[in-house]
């Protein structure tokens, strides 16, 4: 379906031709990464109805259905903001049901849900297959960590005005909130993101989203 070309799409169509243009054929896995979760799960959306719209095959997954449950985190200590960034996300089970069934191609099925973090309960799993040429886009926070950056063919940082207002610690936010605050400091301070993302992007305007050019001296 044609999507109505606005700045955002147009944006966005860009992107999705740097992208094919590299990586056209064969599966390949794009990362959205950002600490803003709406607006980092928008972004990535509109980019899977662009390559929709193209008529390349695309699928979309989440890094937050693939967490540890409560319970489970509790064995790694008291919550903490170290312990968010180091062990709320499942690494292990996102490589064994979606990224490294997905990347072997054929009628290799993998599944792009796994867990539900409202429900705090798995889901049934649902197993699906592509053809041989398709893109799977995943968004999530700390994706250019040490443990997954090897992982992405492509992979994009996104930043918004909320970040930097998070940036000021919110006497009226929850201590979650908070939490995730100091635990993307920590994230960006350790994994230095902007320097490995394959293209920073500026959401300050939703609607028109800009490329940033990084000084590399």
């Amino acid at each position: 379906m044609k999507l109505v070309s606005t700045p955002r799409i147009e944006f966005l169509r860009d992107l999705a031709g740097e992208i094919l243009g590299i990586y056209g054929l064969g599966r390949h896995v794009i990362a959205i990464d950002g600490a803003d979760a709406e607006a980092r799960a928008a972004f990535a959306d509109d980019l899977a109805a662009v390559f929709d719209e193209q008529g390349h095959p695309v699928f979309r997954a989440s890094l937050r259905q693939f967490r540890h449950s409560r319970a489970e985190q509790g064995r790694f200590g008291p919550e903490s903001p170290e312990r968010l960034l180091r062990y709320l996300y499942d690494f292990s089970l996102l490589r064994r049901v979606l990224l490294e069934p997905f990347r072997l191609g054929g009628s290799t099925g993998f599944v792009t849900r796994a867990f539900d973090p409202d429900r705090d309960t798995w889901i049934e799993p649902t197993w699906q297959t592509g053809p041989a040429d398709a893109i799977l886009i995943v968004d999530g926070e700390f994706l250019n960590r040490k443990e997954l950056r090897d992982l992405w063919s492509y992979s994009a940082l996104v930043e918004t005005d909320a970040e930097s207002e998070a940036e000021t610690t919110d006497a009226g936010a929850t201590d979650d909130a908070n939490e995730h605050h100091v635990a993307d400091r920590l994230y960006r301070n350790e994994a230095t993101p902007r320097s490995r993302a394959t293209a920073v992007i500026d959401l300050s305007n939703p609607h028109e989203p800009r490329r940033v050019i990084l000084d590399s001296c």
